[in-house]
C-alpha cells in the first residue's frame, strides 16, 4: 500500500469514527438532560459552605484561567506561570468515572440497555444537575480540570462515547491525586476482586476525598434465570463455560453474587462512602435521585428496589 493510500485509509477511518460520535452525542445529551430535569423537580440545589480561603496548592496556568489568579512569586521562582488554588475551590469539585471495561458492554434480554449505556446516561444526568447548581465537574482520569458550563457536558459526553469504541481493560478507577474535600462518583459493575477495589478506594479516602460508588447490575447477573444447556462466554478473556443444566448453578451463583455485593458495601461503609446498587431494568431516575441526594448529604431513597 502506498503512503497516499494509507493516509486515505486513515482519513476514512477517522471520518467514520467522527460520524459514530456525531450520531450518539446529541441523543445522549438530550436523554441525560431529560432525566436530570425530571429529578430536579423533586430536589433542592446542593449548597455547601467552603472551608474558607486557606491555601491548598499551586498548579500550572492553563488556558482560560484569569490572569489575576497568577501567583507571581511562584511564577518567578519556577519560570512558569502558576495559579494559587484555595481549599474552597476544591470543596466544590466533583469527579466522575464510568468503568470502561468490556464487561460493561453487555445486556441480557431482561435489561433496558447495556451497563455502559446506563452508566453514561446517569453520569451525564448527574453532571447536568451539579452544573445547574453551580458545581464544578470533571472526569476522573482525564486532564481537564473541574469546570462549569455547557461545554463541560459536551466534553464529558464525547469522552464517554469515545470510550465505547476503544479497547479498555481497566476495571478500577485510575490512580489520581485529588484535592481534599473533593467528591468522587464511581459507576461500574465492579465485578472485580473486592480487596483490589478496596485498596484503590482507600487511596482516595487517605487524601480526604469522599465518594459514592454506584454498582450497575444487569438483572440476569443477579437473578441468574438460565436453564438447560447453556454456554457462557467471557467478555474479558475468560474461558467459555458449558453448563449442561444451568439451573443447578443458580443457588451458588446468587449466593456468591450477593456475598460480593455485601463485602463491597462493607468496604464503602468503613471508609464513610456511599454504596448504591442500580439494576438496568429499573428507571434511571431512581438511581439519579439517590446519587444526587447522597451528594447533598440528605437521607436518600433506596435505589434499584
Amino acid at each position: 500500500m502506498t503512503a497516499a493510500a494509507a493516509a486515505g485509509t486513515t482519513a476514512n477511518a477517522r471520518r467514520q469514527r467522527a460520524e459514530h460520535f456525531a450520531a450518539f452525542l446529541p441523543p445522549l445529551l438530550v436523554a441525560a438532560e431529560r432525566v436530570a430535569a425530571t429529578v430536579e423537580q423533586g430536589v433542592h440545589g446542593r449548597r455547601r459552605v467552603g472551608p474558607g480561603d486557606a491555601f491548598w496548592q499551586f498548579r500550572r496556568y492553563s488556558q482560560g484561567d484569569a490572569l489575576t489568579r497568577i501567583d507571581w512569586r511562584q511564577t518567578a521562582k519556577r519560570q512558569v506561570a502558576f495559579i494559587r488554588e484555595n481549599e474552597w475551590e476544591a470543596a466544590e469539585s466533583v469527579w466522575l468515572w464510568r468503568d470502561p471495561s468490556p464487561s460493561m458492554r453487555w445486556k441480557s434480554n431482561l435489561g433496558m440497555e447495556q451497563k455502559d449505556e446506563r452508566g453514561d446516561l446517569l453520569l451525564l444526568a448527574l453532571a447536568s444537575l451539579l452544573l445547574r447548581g453551580g458545581e464544578r465537574v470533571a472526569l476522573l482520569g482525564h486532564p481537564q480540570r473541574p469546570a462549569s458550563g455547557r461545554m463541560v457536558m459536551e466534553r464529558i459526553a464525547e469522552r464517554l462515547i469515545r470510550s465505547r469504541f476503544e479497547t479498555a481493560e481497566a476495571s478500577l478507577p485510575p490512580q489520581q491525586v485529588l484535592p481534599r474535600y473533593a467528591h468522587v462518583v464511581l459507576m461500574g459493575d465492579f465485578l472485580y476482586p473486592v480487596p483490589e477495589i478496596a485498596a484503590r478506594l482507600r487511596q482516595y479516602a487517605d487524601m480526604g476525598v469522599k465518594g459514592t460508588l454506584l454498582r450497575l447490575v444487569d438483572p440476569a447477573e443477579e437473578d441468574f434465570p438460565y436453564k438447560g444447556r447453556t454456554r457462557f462466554l467471557g467478555l474479558e478473556g475468560e474461558d467459555p463455560l458449558l453448563a449442561p443444566r444451568a439451573e443447578t448453578m443458580a443457588d451458588e451463583w446468587r449466593s456468591t453474587f450477593a456475598a460480593h455485593q455485601h463485602e463491597l458495601a462493607e468496604v464503602c461503609g468503613r471508609l464513610g462512602w456511599r454504596h448504591i446498587k442500580h439494576r438496568t431494568d429499573r428507571p434511571a431516575q431512581t438511581a439519579l435521585l439517590t446519587l444526587y441526594q447522597s451528594l447533598q448529604g440528605e437521607r436518600a431513597l433506596p435505589a434499584g428496589r
